[in-house]
């Protein structure tokens, strides 16, 4: 098989070769797929969670092994790679724990008398009114019980991302195995070493033959992935360029979408300062900015903004930049010089336009210097696209339901934040603002990863964190029992 040299986005280096998956791979994998699904689908629940528990158990003790990898060939720092580790840890122990509990629900089948009067005959199948029915006849009729049980739905194709290639593979990972269904996972192009090395964790762990497979392959194989009717969800986190299109060829097939955003934060006249400068900086710039849910927008009320901005500057300067491999560093390269140059010419631009630079706005390379714009506007890429790149922008208000309005529009909406201790702005802001999750005292970065987690608007369809996406691959069965 051929095999691809996957490059360190910081200095160009061999991290490792990949093989690349070929159309007799891709249909082999797809054939493997649906075989697994017949064995894991009658799996018991436990056996499902054991497999889950050891892949955590391996994962710890791997777990170095793992973010050194993550560190290389994505370019994160090793503090977020080793944090990246040991929140995909929890996504297996939670998966497991999920596993176990899941069940469905008994569905009341005597609400409506109406309902039984329709549906109750007499021994020549003439209708009965209820009035003509005996207290037998009423029990009788109560004897009809409802049971809605979940199943699995069938093979996952799973699309994932490069900024976090191993805990967003177990976003879509774990709850399929959890629930029983077999994953062909097409990671990224950059990333697919991480992937690699899960399979094998998993393999070890027990799970099934073919139960996960990976398919590093060109894209003209994966939309063939996508459409493939064999395949019962497409479940993609990426660009939401690609993902709506994915979702235009996918057919009949379920679909989840964890799309892009350009998260706002909100600073308000009573905010803690401190706080809300040092969660912007960690939000902002950390990791070049390469999160959906990042700070890429800041709008603090003019009371504050000099004080804010003066927190803010001092956060972003302290920031070391460099090696993601070198202890300390916390931002290094952007996955590619393409996306380097791609992000340093909004900033270039953006200026050109009015925008002033309070701190960075160079590139040398693959990296970015962490960068803050004032005084940009709708209309500036910086403001109405996704910069995925270590860059904020810093704007004033007067009105609080003024910025509401300004961080809403915007056709991503993702996940939005708000520094104030006035909990009712929070609780008028969300009923405005379009997004999936708003964090109160802190920036849209936050995440748990059992929390739901999804987009409004251009930012998805569907929802991901463990038994949200359970639910999502699986699907209703309702039995219904006449024991009278």
């Amino acid at each position: 098989m051929q095999t691809a040299e996957i490059l360190s986005p910081y200095d160009g280096s061999v991290v490792g070769h990949m093989p690349v998956a070929g159309a007799d791979d891709v249909e082999a994998a797809i054939v493997r797929a649906r075989q697994a699904f017949d064995v894991m689908r009658k799996l018991p629940r436990f056996v499902r969670a054991d497999i889950l528990e050891r892949a955590a158990a391996l994962l710890r003790e791997r777990r170095e092994e793992f973010a050194r990898l993550i560190a290389a060939e994505a370019g994160k720092p090793l503090y977020d790679a080793r944090g990246e580790v040991s929140r995909a840890t929890f996504n297996l122990t939670n998966a497991a724990a999920e596993a176990r509990r899941m069940k469905g629900e008994e569905v009341p089948l005597d609400m409506d008398a109406g309902v039984f009067e329709y549906q109750t005959t007499d021994a020549q199948g003439r209708a009965v009114s209820l009035a003509d029915i005996d207290t037998e006849a009423h029990a009788r009729m109560r004897r009809r019980i409802g049971i809605a049980r979940r199943f699995p739905i069938g093979p996952i194709l799973a699309i994932a991302p490069f900024n976090f290639p191993l805990n967003l593979v177990l976003h879509k990972v774990a709850p399929a195995i959890a629930v029983g269904n077999s994953v062909v996972l097409k990671p990224a192009p950059q990333t697919p070493l991480t992937a690699q090395l899960l399979l094998q964790l998993f393999a070890d762990a027990g799970l099934p033959d073919g139960a996960l497979q990976v398919c590093h392959c060109p894209v003209p194989l994966a939309e063939a992935m996508v459409r493939d009717e064999r395949f019962a969800m497409v479940t993609f986190t990426g660009s939401a360029k690609v993902g709506w299109h994915i979702k235009s060829i996918a057919g009949r097939k379920k679909v989840a979408l964890e799309l892009g955003g350009n998260g706002a934060v909100i600073v308000a006249e009573d905010a803690d300062l401190d706080l809300a400068a040092a969660r912007c900086v960690r939000g902002g710039v950390v990791y070049g900015g390469q999160y959906c849910i990042g700070v890429q927008r800041i709008l603090v009320h003019e009371s504050v903004a000099e004080a804010f901005t003066e927190k803010l500057l001092a956060g972003v300067r302290a920031c070391k930049v460099g090696n993601p491999l070198e202890e300390g560093v916390d931002v290094g390269p952007v996955i590619d010089e393409g996306s380097a140059i791609r992000i340093h010419g909004w900033v270039e631009e953006a200026v050109a336009a009015g925008a002033r630079v309070l701190v960075g706005g160079t590139r040398e390379r693959a990296v970015v210097a962490p960068t803050v714009l004032a005084d940009t506007r709708p209309g500036m890429k910086v403001e109405d696209e996704e910069i995925f790149g270590p860059v904020l922008t810093l704007n004033t208000y007067r009105d609080f339901d003024e910025a509401v309005r300004r961080a809403a529009d915007s056709r991503y909406g993702l996940q939005g934040g708000i520094f104030t201790n006035d909990v009712r702005r929070a609780l008028r802001a969300i009923e405005d603002w379009e997004v999936g999750g708003l964090m109160v005292n802190d920036v849209p970065i936050y995440r748990i990863d059992n929390m739901p987690f999804g987009g409004w608007k251009e930012s998805g369809i569907g929802r991901e964190g463990t038994i949200y996406a359970m639910e999502e691959m699986t699907d209703i069965r309702h039995l219904v029992i006449n024991y009278a």
